[in-house]
C-alpha cells in the first residue's frame, strides 16, 4: 500500500484553481482585444463591450490569487547553493535522467525559476494594465506613457503564457504531480525521487536546505 505525504492544504488549492479560472478567462479575454483575427473570443464573454468591461476586473482578480500564493509559498522559493548545481545537471532532467539531478528541497530550481518569473509578470501586468485602464485611471495618464504600458503588458503577458504552458508539461510529464493540486498528497515515492530533501524533512529525517 503507497504512502502518501501531504503537499498542499485545501485553502491553497481552491486558490490556485481559482487562479487558474480567472487566468484562463484573463488570457482569452486579453487575446480578443489583442488583435482582430481574435475577435470571435469576445463571444465567450457576451460581446465587445463586455469583454473590455471584464478583462481587467479578471487581471486583478488573478494578481490576487498570486499574492497570496505568492506570500505562502515565496520563503520555500528562495533560491540556494543547491540550485545552481540543479540548473547546471538540467540537461540530465530534459533526457530523462533523474538519478544524475542533485537532490531537491520542497521545489527544484526550474520550480523557482517559474514562480519569480509569474511572479515578476503579473506585477509588470498590473502596473501596466493600470496605466491605461480606460475605466479608471488613464485619463490621468499621458499617451506616450500609455503606448508604452500596452507594449510591455503585450510582451509580459506573452512570457507569462510560455511559462504557464512550460508549468502544466511539466506538471503532466512528471508522473504524480497532479495529483498534488487535486487532492493535496503525494507518494512517499514522487517525493523521494522527485523533491528528496522535502522528502526527508516531511518524514522527519533531516532538514530541507532548499
Amino acid at each position: 500500500m503507497k504512502r502518501y505525504l501531504q503537499r498542499y492544504g485545501s485553502m491553497m488549492r481552491f486558490n490556485h484553481w481559482i487562479m487558474v479560472l480567472l487566468f484562463g478567462l484573463a488570457g482569452f479575454s486579453g487575446l480578443a482585444l489583442f488583435h482582430p483575427s481574435l475577435f470571435f473570443l469576445n463571444n465567450l464573454f457576451g460581446g465587445p463591450q463586455w469583454t473590455r468591461i471584464l478583462h481587467p476586473y479578471m487581471g486583478v482578480g488573478v494578481f490576487i490569487a498570486f499574492l497570496f500564493m505568492f506570500f505562502a509559498l515565496a520563503k520555500d522559493n528562495l533560491f540556494g547553493p543547491r540550485d545552481m548545481e540543479w540548473i547546471n545537471k538540467s540537461s540530465d532532467m530534459l533526457k530523462g535522467n533523474k538519478a544524475a539531478m542533485p537532490p531537491a528541497g520542497k521545489y527544484n530550481a526550474g520550480q523557482k525559476g517559474v514562480f519569480w518569473v509569474m511572479a515578476i509578470c503579473l506585477l509588470l501586468l498590473l502596473v501596466t494594465g493600470l496605466l491605461f485602464w480606460q475605466q479608471w485611471f488613464a485619463d490621468s495618464v499621458p499617451i506616450p506613457l500609455q503606448r508604452a504600458a500596452v507594449v510591455i503588458h503585450a510582451i509580459s503577458a506573452f512570457i507569462i503564457s510560455l511559462v504557464v504552458v512550460m508549468h502544466i508539461y511539466a506538471a503532466l510529464w512528471v508522473k504524480g504531480t497532479v495529483r498534488a493540486m487535486t487532492q493535496g498528497t503525494v507518494s512517499a515515492g514522487w517525493a523521494k525521487q522527485n523533491h528528496y530533501l522535502w522528502y526527508k524533512k516531511v518524514t522527519g529525517q533531516g532538514a530541507d536546505k532548499r
